[in-house]
């Protein structure tokens, strides 16, 4: 599989996954402002959204879209619980979480890096942000991950957004449960190893 990405995007939330799944991969840089790969080659031509992540699967098919890839990547090692087994009440709680996530947060982050946003818009974002991260805080006052004792695919996801929030300086004093899950999952050897494969400072 080759995985299509830019440093500290999204697509680290994937990378995360493969590298848990313990699945064979390789790295495909993506400079997405010119839609370029490192070789030169059109990234459009393989994915027209021209966004990362992408997929490339040995078929010759590629994915798009981080909460699918993540599911597909789960799938493929199953003994390693990435996600609750199909058609399970959990595998439903984890589809609201990727949803939630993908819907909620990171649409709500997008904004915050556009250039020509002004600064009262990016504070408008800001504050949408940060009542989604309390309600996330609310929700692992008792639970070492999003799903509960188990790290899932929707950890990674929230892992890599909270990753941006420390980017844009978010203050997470009033969220001491969200402030402790960060570093737990920071702490996991497969998220310090993608971090450091994308050229990323260390997530302290």
């Amino acid at each position: 599989m080759k995985l299509y990405y830019s440093p500290g995007a999204c697509s680290l939330s994937p990378h995360i996954a493969l590298l848990e799944a313990g699945l064979p991969y390789e790295l495909v840089k993506v400079d997405i402002r010119a839609k370029k790969l490192e070789n030169g080659e059109d990234y459009l031509k393989l994915n027209p959204k021209g966004q990362v992540p992408a997929l490339g699967l040995d078929s010759g098919e590629i994915v798009t879209e981080g909460p699918v890839i993540v599911q597909m990547i789960a799938d493929q090692a199953s003994a390693k619980a990435l996600a609750p087994a199909h058609g399970s009440a959990e595998r439903y709680k984890l589809l609201e979480w990727l949803n939630f996530l993908t819907s909620e947060v990171h649409k709500s982050f997008g904004p915050m890096f556009a250039p020509a946003l002004n600064d009262e818009a990016k504070a408008f974002f800001r504050d949408r942000v940060m009542g989604k991260l309390k309600y996330i805080d609310s929700q692992l006052a008792d639970r070492d991950y999003l799903m509960g004792k188990q790290f899932t695919v929707a950890d990674g996801y929230l892992f890599t957004m909270l990753t941006w929030a420390d980017r844009m300086k978010f203050d997470f004093t009033a969220m001491p449960n969200l402030a402790a899950y960060k570093a737990r999952v920071a702490a996991r050897p497969q998220v310090q190893e993608a971090l450091k494969k994308e050229g990323l400072a260390q997530a302290k």
